[in-house]
């Protein structure tokens, strides 16, 4: 027996209320561009819009003209969604706060997860979600999880609770090493 292998999230589909809450949600708070738009060809009595949340991928909604938005919190159980994460720059991840304030959305303010910074907020129908900063930049042709695989090594051999900061840069050093040749013949740490 062999796996499907999976490359990537092709999309996510929400059920939405109606077509102008999503739209001013999903691209007039989030940005993302609202870019296609056809039946949900398995309900036609529902539209099915998608948006770019910034890396080609999609985040589609299903809405209806006559459903109204209910900002009631998600149930949280076994098997149900909790929340989705989006990658945000370290300059709109400092604006965020002031700008969900702004419109009135409530937010958990800046958390720190040790490998990232997180803000976390709910859409007008009550699904939470999060938008998630980096603490580092990966080196080229390496990914933010073969950093965080790195790290997660280093932080269980030396017995750590969670990923901090020392894990990620002895993580970045230690790939850079393995992936960036250099003509010097020792490349460990001096003190000039």
């Amino acid at each position: 027996m062999q796996k499907i292998q999976t490359q990537g999230i092709h999309h996510i589909t929400l059920i939405g209320a109606d077509r102008r809450t999503s739209i001013d949600f999903w691209e007039g708070v989030l940005g993302m561009p609202f870019v296609f738009e056809q039946p949900n060809l398995d309900v036609p009595e529902e539209s099915h819009l998608y948006f770019d949340p910034g890396d080609g991928r999609l985040i589609t909604v299903f809405t209806r003209e006559e459903r109204e938005p209910d900002p009631s919190h998600n149930p949280e159980g076994i098997g149900n969604l909790h929340h989705i994460a989006f990658t945000v720059s370290r300059a709109t991840y400092t604006q965020a706060k002031r700008r969900l304030q702004a419109r009135g959305i409530k937010n958990s303010g800046e958390v720190d997860r040790g490998f990232m910074d997180s803000i976390y907020f709910r859409d007008p129908l009550g699904q939470l979600l999060e938008l998630a900063c980096y603490k580092f930049e990966p080196p080229v042709g390496i990914t933010h999880s073969e950093v965080l695989f790195e790290a997660h090594k280093l932080r269980v051999e030396r017995g750590d609770y969670a990923i901090g900061d020392v894990h990620l840069a002895d993580a970045l050093e230690i790939l850079t090493q393995r992936t960036t040749r250099s003509l010097s013949a020792d490349r460990s740490s001096q003190n000039p």
